[in-house]
């Protein structure tokens, strides 16, 4: 099996695709960073840094089976708050009708679309599901956490998935048991550079003090708008996000997170590479598909399709 990947970041979705037979042979993102950081990783790609609203499908290769596509999501979510109302938010979610494009040229027999919930809610949703009708394809719609499928992180996601066929595919999962957070944080207090609770905010503090009276002096931190206590290491890690927003709490001590420990959160392979520049790295790695999370989702559309 062959595939595309459109929007493909640093190469969550290619790497999960890979390590379920399909052999990703072109892969876009309009981010330079991104598109080189991708190339690292999979040579044998071949690569276009590209604004897909402008691509050529006429330009990539033509045979392949599957097409895989996570347009910009921050102008869905929920997260974005009243920066949905903006034009940098309407760009960012008219990026789904690259995928229309692309599969009108290409008749892919399967598209594989990954977003947050919130794309549901697009007010522009119906008119791109009945474009995807119109061109033949069945939608399946199926909502994820990514800790059912062997990802030690809580990340609840929309796989959408088009086939050319009379009816939507039902798609068959076998979850798998939870992986806790302490699997992939290292616990230890050598080697880390920690910083004194009392040093933080008050809401840092005030969260830490919660999470000690329910988790103990070892416990994570998390720093999320709504969130007013600790979280236990036994559980799988939050959402990681292109910011980090977790922090290991040891005694009276605390460090954030580190980029190995996020991109492990996020089932990367410990060889994958990643940019040196913390600030870029986080971003890619908090952007990603879990890449666990798209081989289950690629075998289990190649078993029902």
């Amino acid at each position: 099996m062959k595939g595309i990947d459109l929007f493909s970041g640093a190469g969550g979705t290619s790497c999960g695709a890979e390590l379920a037979g399909v052999n990703i042979i072109w892969a876009a993102n309009h981010n330079p960073p991104a598109v080189a950081i991708h190339a690292l990783n999979h040579p044998n790609t071949i690569h276009a840094c590209q604004d897909l609203h402008q691509q050529d499908w006429n330009e990539i290769p033509r045979d392949f089976d599957i097409v895989y596509g996570s347009p910009c999501c921050q102008g869905h979510s929920i997260a974005t708050g009243k920066v949905k109302r903006s034009y940098k938010a309407d760009k960012s979610r008219s990026t789904a009708w690259a995928i229309v494009s692309c599969v009108e040229n290409h008749k892919t027999p399967i598209v594989i679309i990954e977003n947050v919930t919130d794309f549901l809610k697009w007010e522009l949703y119906d008119a791109w599901s009945y474009a995807m009708k119109a061109l033949g394809y069945s939608l399946s719609l199926n909502t994820l956490n990514a800790a059912d499928f062997g990802v030690p992180q809580r990340r609840v996601r929309l796989f959408i998935v088009a086939t050319r066929s009379a009816n939507p595919i039902d798609l068959k999962f076998e979850k798998k048991e939870h992986i806790p957070a302490r699997t992939i944080i290292d616990t230890n207090f050598d080697g880390h550079k920690w910083d004194l609770v009392s040093n933080r905010v008050a809401a840092t503090q005030n969260r830490v003090k919660n999470g000690r009276n329910k988790f103990g002096s070892l416990f994570l931190d998390a720093a999320y708008g709504g969130e007013i206590g600790g979280r236990s290491l036994d559980k799988p890690i939050g959402t990681i996000m292109t910011v980090n927003k977790h922090s290991l709490v040891h005694g009276d001590y605390i460090r954030p997170i580190t980029v190995a420990e996020q991109a492990a959160a996020q089932s990367f392979p410990s060889n994958y590479v990643f940019p040196k520049s913390q600030t870029l790295a986080k971003m890619m790695i908090g952007n990603a598909v879990p890449p666990l999370l798209a081989k289950s989702v690629t075998q289990a559309v190649l078993a029902a399709a």
